[in-house]
């Protein structure tokens, strides 16, 4: 069993900054890709930015500038450096992370339990 455990969300006001940071402990054999989603009430999760195990990077074009991926493969940890926050950035943000139970099995979504991220005008 994968666990993730986000932290770092908060409150802030606009043009403030946030850092948030997902571990992911447990049984754990591969990770592929990891990265955040965020999701306002009655609206779709959607995607925040991506990191695949081998650095490259996607964001989603409202972040794109304002917000940084990144990742420690030794610690199973992805971050999410947040500057230039606006009121449309509060959300709850979710970690994910792409798991596989084996080598030769194929991978998996796992989630975070959520953090809420509130930007204040």
């Amino acid at each position: 069993q994968v666990q993730l455990v986000e932290s770092g969300g908060s409150s802030v006001q606009a043009g403030g900054s946030l850092s948030l940071s997902c571990v992911a402990s447990g049984n754990i054999v591969r990770i592929g890709s990891m990265g955040w989603y965020r999701q306002t009430p009655g609206k779709k999760r959607d995607l925040v930015a991506s990191i695949t195990s081998g650095g490259s990077v996607n964001y989603a074009d409202s972040v794109k500038g304002r917000f940084t991926v990144s990742r420690d493969n030794a610690k199973n940890t992805v971050y999410l450096q947040m500057t230039s926050l606006k009121p449309e950035d509060t959300a709850v943000y979710y970690c994910y992370a792409g798991l596989a139970p084996s080598y030769s099995s194929t991978f998996y979504t796992q989630w975070g339990q959520g953090t809420q991220v509130t930007v204040s005008s």
